[in-house]
């Protein structure tokens, strides 16, 4: 079978660091590691001289070295990221004449398709031979075999990443080298016997058990399994073939987060559902104005929500970073207290005169459980009236315990209450905004003692209604709270209030406060706030030094560039270059929010299906773009010229679907989740 005089190598191409299973070729099987048992397979290939593993330099690779060499197997050590350059020299290391590439994360590699794939190549006539280009057996058997001066030609002219990190590529498309492809009679490429996830790793685990003690069983063998079993391979039917291929180290760390972490994330607004499934980059590496680089180092322009809104200067913005960097040289937690939560109490007090008193927080969700428990201890009733989006603890889901949907129309439909105690349905109501009428009655009928809203996202408020709703908690002693988490500092240097010359009883502050370091705030009347003594509200991390510092820093900078004037204008020019381009393109668009938290919707029965376009086409421009776009000072003209070009030019291809294209078609994944539920 061999050809006289060609060294036939097997490089089997490992290491530790996966983005999606690490450690994986270190994992058990049958009795072994997984690594160990690929070799063995391999090892009983008649076609081949020699096997080596190929694997990197890097620290966390140092386990598998010394793996490799307790068991006496041969390996060499390479770049971690320039994989083809890896194969090279493995190759010129080994003296090899032809090169049979083999992934280690394929335990069920067969020697007799090994042998078949090689005994193909050796007829002549071709560069490259493989079981892959298209792939016709069960994914995990995969053979690839070329010559080394193929090798060398596309180590020396391979320019891409993804052809120097998939190794053969440059081959497999460059029209200069002669191909053939070893087909199965039945295509069977749909059968997942890889492992590149931990659903991955049990199939395969239980086929191994299925023929103990043997491991030398052929892949024929497995597939008459599968029609005697075929329970035992459901575990990973959802994922695709190549996957790994396709998705870039952002979306394969998601798919493993999500082993591990209830939802993916911490935060529900940044799951990649949200804005782009499947191809949304999902981690940053570093972030700067309004620049994001993500996990593979492609830098992307954030026309999107910055942070959940955070970062009003921009991104890192040296000022505040700076006045942080000596904070943390001169330390940031101790037994006594910072001064800065003193003075950034002071400044929050002089910008806001009605309000006399101030307590911090880290969180929006904690400066709102704060004021709720501020305001029932003063007042001494329990039932609050809401308008807007206050978060995720128990008292402001308890809305959702009479009717599901009481909160759908405060931002996020769906929210389910699950877990929230019974006893508390019936403390707390919503109410629609603009709807004066509305809140009365329920006042009336409910005998509210706290009103707490935003005091604007969508829409403005009309006919004086913040001004009624003052007087009517006035007249009848209730504490107004205005949730100033999101709206606070964007269009006025303070709440949002102010432009309505409305004074609340408690307002708070979040998000844009710190300039995305964590801070928040709860301010208000002296005979209000006082009430904060008669019940315990206390968190160690609130007395943390870095959260005043940024604040009082972002603050500064803030009175100096006239922010909220800045963002404005720039939020008011995104706005009208929508509905410019849309008018252009014909389509149909509703735009809301503050000109700063501006966003639009495509009013179309495909309106999801376009978000997810529209996503998707903008991304590959280079932004990070959602129907929601949040304004910073760091959205130059320079930086908005070319996103509205990209608009243009992206609006162009969903106007198309208006005429007919199916916009399914041309997505790349699925469509976006909208609300909660969907995402779960």
């Amino acid at each position: 079978m061999r050809k006289k005089g060609s060294r036939v190598v097997a490089i089997v191409q490992a290491r530790m660091g996966s983005t999606r299973f690490p450690e994986k070729v270190v994992a058990p099987l049958a009795g072994k590691t997984l690594i160990e048992i690929l070799i063995d397979r391999v090892k009983k290939a008649r076609s081949l001289d020699h096997v080596v593993v190929a694997t990197t330099t890097a620290k966390q690779d140092d386990k598998l070295a010394e793996l490799l060499r307790a068991r006496k197997i041969p390996f060499y050590r390479g770049s971690q990221e320039d994989v083809l350059a890896r194969y090279a020299q493995a190759a010129r290391q080994a003296r090899a004449d032809v090169v049979v590439r083999i992934t280690g994360d394929c335990p069920l590699v067969d020697a007799a398709l090994v042998d078949a794939v090689v005994e193909d190549f050796q007829k002549g006539g071709a560069d490259y031979v493989s079981n892959v280009d298209p792939p016709t057996f069960p994914d995990g058997l995969d053979v690839e075999a070329f010559s080394v001066a193929a090798l060398q030609e596309a180590n020396r002219r391979a320019k891409t990443a993804h052809e120097r990190e998939h190794v053969t590529p440059y081959l497999r498309k460059n029209s200069a080298f002669k191909k053939r492809n070893f087909r199965n009679p039945i295509d069977l490429s749909r059968e997942r016997w890889t492992v590149d996830e931990p659903a991955d790793l049990n199939v395969v685990r239980k086929i191994f058990q299925s023929f103990s003690p043997r491991t030398d069983f052929s892949w024929k063998e497995v597939i008459k399994l599968k029609e005697r079993q075929p329970t035992i391979f459901e575990a990973n039917r959802k994922i695709s073939r190549n996957e790994g291929a396709s998705l870039g180290t952002g979306q394969k760390l998601w798919k493993r987060a999500k082993q591990v972490i209830p939802g993916g994330n911490m935060l529900l607004s940044k799951r990649a559902e949200m804005f782009l499934p499947e191809r949304w980059p999902a981690y940053f590496s570093r972030a700067k104005g309004c620049h994001v680089w993500d996990l593979d180092g492609k830098s992307y322009v954030d026309m999107s929500i910055m942070g959940i809104g955070t970062n009003l200067l921009g991104y890192g913005h040296p000022a505040v970073d700076e006045a942080v960097r000596q904070v943390v040289r001169k330390g940031n937690m101790s037994t006594l207290n910072c001064p800065e939560e003193v003075y950034l109490a002071e400044k929050l007090i002089e910008l806001h005169p009605w309000a006399e008193m101030v307590r911090l927080a880290r969180t929006g969700g904690e400066a709102n459980a704060i004021a709720i428990r501020i305001a029932r201890a003063a007042t001494g009733k329990e039932k609050v009236a809401v308008c807007g989006y206050h978060g995720w603890h128990d008292w402001y889901l308890s809305a959702n315990l009479a009717d599901d949907h009481n909160l759908d129309g405060h931002l996020l439909p769906g929210l389910d209450p699950k877990g929230v105690p019974r006893n508390l349905k019936g403390t707390v109501f919503p109410f629609r905004y603009n709807q004066y009428e509305e809140l009365e009655s329920l006042i009336r009928r409910e005998g509210i003692g706290v009103v707490k809203m935003e005091v604007e996202r969508n829409e403005p408020p009309k006919d004086g209604y913040l001004q009624k709703i003052r007087k009517l908690c006035s007249d009848r002693g209730i504490v107004l709270i205005f949730d100033e988490c999101t709206s606070g500092f964007r269009e006025t240097y303070g709440g949002l209030h102010k432009k309505y010359k409305v004074e609340p009883d408690m307002a708070m502050f979040g998000k844009a406060l710190g300039n995305g370091y964590a801070i928040t705030a709860v301010i208000g009347r002296r005979e209000i706030m006082e009430a904060a003594q008669s019940t315990f509200i206390s968190s160690t991390f609130w007395g943390e030094r870095i959260g005043p510092t940024a604040a009082l820093k972002t603050l500064e900078v803030m009175a100096k560039e006239r922010s909220w004037e800045r963002i404005t204008t720039t939020g008011k020019e995104v706005t009208r270059q929508w509905l410019r381009m849309t008018k252009k393109h014909g389509l149909r668009i509703k735009v809301f929010g503050l000109p700063a938290l501006a966003g639009f919707a495509f009013e179309d029965p495909n309106h999801a299906t376009y978000k997810t376009l529209f996503g998707q086409e903008m991304l590959k421009k280079g932004f990070l773009a959602s129907t929601a776009f949040y304004a910073s000072c760091a959205h130059s003209p320079g930086i908005l010229r070319p996103y509205v070009t990209a608009l243009d030019q992206v609006f162009a291809v969903i106007s198309r679907c208006e005429e007919g294209l199916d916009p399914r078609a041309i997505l790349d994944g699925p469509v976006v989740s909208e609300g909660f539920k969907r995402l779960n």
